[in-house]
């Protein structure tokens, strides 16, 4: 009975220590440093193997002409929020990225863009999954 009071006792002043440690930790945000703002990288050649090439170069070597792929209904989501889309509105963008022709998925990501449409987060990542697989057969045409 005696240990499990000492216990229990001492699991209250460390529970009191952290939670005092938090509070004053919460109260002094001025104090802390500020973070440097990064400095801006030159932009160097993507070579295209990359996930995160092709997620920043869809864009890239691109005229502002926009081409439609027969997607003129996406233009209704012009500047919405990605994550406000429902499940009929993100199979709306995922039939018309299935039925693209494969030669045509990059530019419909870039007309995307350029339209200032965001794409749902699980389209946009078969976007980029499947862009990454046509790049990789272009080099690797085994």
């Amino acid at each position: 009975m005696e240990v499990s009071l000492i216990i229990i006792g001492a699991l209250a002043i460390v529970g009191i220590a952290l939670y005092l440690h938090d509070r004053y930790a919460r109260r002094k945000p001025s104090q802390q440093e500020e973070e440097p703002e990064p400095q801006p990288q030159e932009q160097e050649e993507c070579c295209g193997m990359h996930i995160t090439c092709e997620r920043d170069s869809l864009l890239a070597s691109v005229s502002e002409t926009i081409e439609y792929y027969d997607d003129e209904e996406l233009d209704a989501f012009k500047g919405r929020d990605p994550e406000s889309y429902t499940d009929d509105e993100i199979e709306q963008f995922r039939d018309v990225l299935l039925t693209l022709l494969p030669q045509d998925i990059a530019g419909w990501g870039r007309s995307i863009q350029l339209r200032g449409i965001e794409l749902p987060p699980a389209v946009r990542e078969e976007l980029l999954m499947i862009v990454a697989e046509a790049r990789h057969d272009a080099v690797n045409p085994n």
